[in-house]
């Protein structure tokens, strides 16, 4: 854990090996695609070749089980401390042929969203995104393109900082490793959606853990805090919907701190 825990200090990502068995990674990712071909944003499928699903757990929960796995929270906790909660439960599939995405780095600093961290940031940790392979990723099947070490910069290309968000930066590579294992990255760091140019999806769910003191009221829909800043912004910003009750119950005790605060009274 230590050197993936100073990978991510330095370089800004590391992979973690095997978190989901070998034995059940497979099944799990069956049941993701059955998920995502049900439940997908039509136009995401259609415009950009990737099926998304945000607030995925209420979705699927066939991933749950290892989101408390000791080796990633070791890295998260090491990063954000104690009382993480995670914050964005997303499915990600790389279909054939999707095009190349723009670089950006995740919420909260996305400055597209009407919730960001307005540059320059301070060079701190403060929520970190996490890609769980269900397939192998590698340069064919378009691994996450990734710039080490931008997490230590003050901006990035969301934030019009000079860079343009399409083009090849030099030192961009593809996150690789095999069906199972995590990619976890700093938010912080630069990363942009790579061509797919296999015949096979890239299946992946995008977990994020956020720090205790991170504000993820402002993802909640319908929540005061949310409609404020939207309508005192006019940018629109990420959703979270609630985790059912029923889905909360079902969730292995090591994982339910991660959830709680997602469940709502009468959801």
């Amino acid at each position: 854990m230590q050197g993936e825990l100073m990978q991510m200090r330095v370089n800004g990502w590391c992979v973690v090996k095997n978190v989901v068995p070998e034995d059940r990674v497979a099944a799990v990712r069956e049941r993701v695609m059955d998920a995502v071909h049900r439940h997908a944003n039509a136009e995401t499928l259609e415009d950009k070749g990737i099926g998304h699903v945000s607030g995925f757990v209420a979705r699927e929960q066939s991933f749950a089980p290892y989101l408390a796995d000791s080796r990633v929270m070791g890295v998260v906790e090491g990063l954000l401390g104690k009382h993480v909660r995670i914050s964005f439960t997303t499915a990600t599939v790389n279909f054939p042929g999707n095009p190349r995405g723009g670089w950006h780095a995740d919420w909260p600093f996305n400055q597209k969203n009407a919730g960001h961290i307005p540059a320059p940031y301070p060079d701190a940790a403060m929520h970190v995104t996490t890609l769980w392979m269900l397939s192998p990723f590698s340069e064919r099947n378009g691994g996450t393109l990734i710039l080490p070490g931008s997490h230590r910069s003050d901006n990035n290309p969301s934030g019009d900082n000079g860079f343009d968000p399409l083009g090849e930066i030099p030192g961009e590579c593809n996150a690789v490793g095999e069906a199972g294992s995590v990619l976890m990255l700093d938010s912080r760091l630069w990363h942009a959606t790579a061509p797919n140019h296999s015949d096979e999806p890239r299946v992946s769910v995008v977990i994020r853990y956020a720090p205790w003191w991170l504000d993820t009221g402002v993802l909640m829909p319908g929540s005061e805090a949310r409609e404020r800043m939207l309508e005192a912004t006019g940018l629109n910003s990420p959703e979270v919907p609630p985790v059912p009750q029923e889905v909360y119950d079902s969730m292995h005790e090591s994982v339910k701190p991660l959830f709680r605060h997602w469940v709502r009274a009468g959801d």
